[in-house]
């Protein structure tokens, strides 16, 4: 089933960004990640945009494949640096639909 891994990242210091912008890519490929998204052109349309100077949206195979690239050791350094210079939240979502009345998505 194919997840999202969406992070929201508020830089504290930035001397992290042009190492993990070069490579982490890669990283999330290895495991079947492909980005959709890094920007931080961030337009709230109903209430307060998140307090984030950047929004990441990757797509995952399944939520294991997600969860392997998180726990990857290769990708440790760098979840280190961005942990040290931002505010940071990565989490992950599925392609299901809680409610159930969308009818192309799962039900969730």
């Amino acid at each position: 089933m194919t997840v999202y891994l969406i992070a929201q990242v508020k830089v504290t210091d930035d001397a992290w960004i042009p190492d993990y912008a070069a490579k982490v890519h890669d990283l999330a490929a290895k495991h079947g990640g492909k980005y959709l998204s890094r920007s931080g052109s961030i337009t709230a349309l109903d209430g307060d945009a998140p307090d984030c100077d950047v929004v990441a949206l990757i797509t995952f195979p399944s939520l294991q494949d997600a969860q392997a690239f998180a726990d990857d050791p290769e990708y440790a350094p760098f979840a280190k640096a961005r942990q040290a210079g931002s505010d940071s939240r990565l989490f992950v979502i599925d392609d299901t639909d809680a409610t159930g009345g969308i009818p192309y998505l799962p039900a969730g």
